[in-house]
């Protein structure tokens, strides 16, 4: 039977299963033993599966992680366009980041944080990375314009969708390269909420709804003098 429209196919549903499968045992290893120790042999043997299967679903060892990109910028996206519209848009981004799949990637602290160093100082990740952001932004903009009442092709709601990503990724390489203790590992929720102070930080440091409650403002005496 076929399967519905916009559905993904059994089928289709079994390569992205296998594609994270791929990209978790990745990040793993490249958490644990470093990019250049670890092998597309290593990373098919942690997925139990052929070099050939790994083959047909990654080119290269560089592609691995990309499903991990994507479903962090797709859980971003989806959970920010179910929040409350009246809400301010740094409460939003902030909880759908909190909700999506990013957060819950970073649980094992001492982990994230050497995987987000890898892949801040390989080349290649990195520039998989901001492939990713920058796919970020063009979901994002449609996702941002109905609360900003703006155009999603407008110069103005791209560049806000930019700062967005650009703090939370910032936030996030701050995040990882902080040192801590082993008297930080004692509370496993001091570690989201570091996440979360931090990307909160950065978010606010934008003051997008500070620019937004000024612009709402000054628009107020132009519209009333156009009912005149």
């Amino acid at each position: 039977m076929a399967a519905g429209r916009g559905r993904p196919s059994f089928s289709e549903d079994r390569r992205q299963a296998t594609r994270m499968m791929i990209a978790e045992a990745a990040a793993e290893l490249f958490s644990d033993r470093g990019y250049e120790a670890t092998t597309v042999e290593h990373i098919a043997a942690a997925a139990g599966i052929s070099l050939r299967t790994f083959y047909r679903y990654c080119p290269a060892k560089e592609d691995a992680l990309t499903p991990v990109f994507t479903a962090s910028v797709s859980g971003l996206v989806d959970q920010l366009a179910v929040r409350p519209a009246e809400e301010p848009l740094v409460e939003a981004v902030g909880a759908a980041f909190a909700e999506g799949a990013a957060l819950r990637r970073l649980a094992d602290a001492e982990r994230a944080r050497r995987l987000l160093r890898v892949m801040g100082s390989v080349p290649a990740l990195r520039t998989r990375w901001l492939a990713a952001g920058r796919d970020l932004q063009d979901r994002l903009a449609p996702v941002l314009a109905p609360r900003t009442d703006g155009d999603p092709d407008s110069m103005e709601t791209r560049l806000l969708a930019a700062a967005l990503i650009d703090a939370l990724t910032v936030a996030m390489e701050f995040w990882a390269r902080e040192q801590h203790g082993p008297e930080d590992q004692a509370d496993e929720d001091q570690t989201d909420e570091d996440v979360m102070v931090l990307t909160a930080r950065a978010l606010r440091y934008l003051r997008i709804d500070d620019r937004r409650a000024v612009g709402d403002r000054r628009a107020m005496p132009a519209a009333a003098d156009g009912e005149l």
